[in-house]
C-alpha cells in the first residue's frame, strides 16, 4: 500500500477517536444539566458527599431506576383528609408537647409514605425515594430527622424542635398532594 493510504487510514482512525471522544463529552454533559434539572440542591449534595461527580451521577441514575420501578400512588380523597386531620392534630400537640409532636410528626410522615408505596424500611433509602420525586424538600426531611433522632438523645430545645417540624410540614405536604403528575418521574410526564 502506498504511504498515502497509510496517511488517509491514520487521519481516518483520528477522526473517528475525535468523533467518540466529543460523543461522549456531549453525552456527559447532557447528563449532568438532565440530572442538575432534575435533582437540583440534592445534585450538589449528592457530588459532595461521594466525591466525584461521574460516580455522584451514577448514584441520581439508580435512584431514578429504583424509583421507576415503585409503583406509587396517590393518595385517595379519603386518606388525603384523614392525614390531613391527623396532622393538624399533632400541630395543636406541638403547643404543650413538642417532643412528643416532632415523634408524630415523623411517624406521620412515614405512615403516608407507606400508604403511598414508597419503601419504609431504611431512611437513608426513604430519603433517597424522596429525592426522585420532591429534591427540593428531601433536605427538609434529612434536617428534620436528624433533629429528631437528637432530641431522642435529649440533645434539642424547642426551636430545634420547631424548627424539625416546620421541615416535616414541607414533606409532609408534599406527599398529600394529589397531582399525579408529581409522583411520576419527569421523563414519563411529557
Amino acid at each position: 500500500m502506498p504511504v498515502w493510504g497509510w496517511i488517509l487510514i491514520a487521519a481516518v482512525v483520528v477522526i473517528a477517536v475525535l468523533a467518540v471522544i466529543v460523543a461522549r463529552s456531549v453525552s456527559s454533559r447532557k447528563r449532568t444539566e438532565r440530572l442538575k434539572g432534575r435533582f437540583g440542591p440534592e445534585y450538589d449534595r449528592t457530588v459532595g458527599q461521594v466525591g466525584e461527580q461521574s460516580a455522584a451521577e451514577d448514584e441520581l441514575a439508580a435512584r431514578e431506576r429504583k424509583r421507576e420501578k415503585l409503583d406509587i400512588v396517590p393518595l385517595s380523597p379519603e386518606a388525603q383528609a384523614k392525614f390531613a386531620d391527623s396532622w393538624r392534630t399533632v400541630q395543636i400537640e406541638f403547643v404543650d408537647n413538642p417532643s412528643s409532636a416532632v415523634g408524630a410528626a415523623d411517624r406521620l410522615v412515614i405512615h403516608v409514605m407507606r400508604e403511598r408505596g414508597y419503601p419504609i424500611d431504611d431512611f437513608d433509602q426513604r430519603a433517597a425515594d424522596i429525592s426522585v420525586d420532591h429534591p427540593k424538600v428531601v433536605e427538609n426531611y434529612r434536617t428534620a430527622h436528624s433533629i429528631f433522632l437528637s432530641q431522642e438523645r435529649g440533645d434539642v430545645g424547642t426551636e430545634d424542635q420547631r424548627e424539625a417540624f416546620v421541615h416535616y410540614r414541607a414533606l409532609f405536604e408534599k406527599l398529600l398532594e394529589t397531582d399525579e403528575n408529581t409522583d411520576k418521574p419527569k421523563e414519563t410526564r411529557a
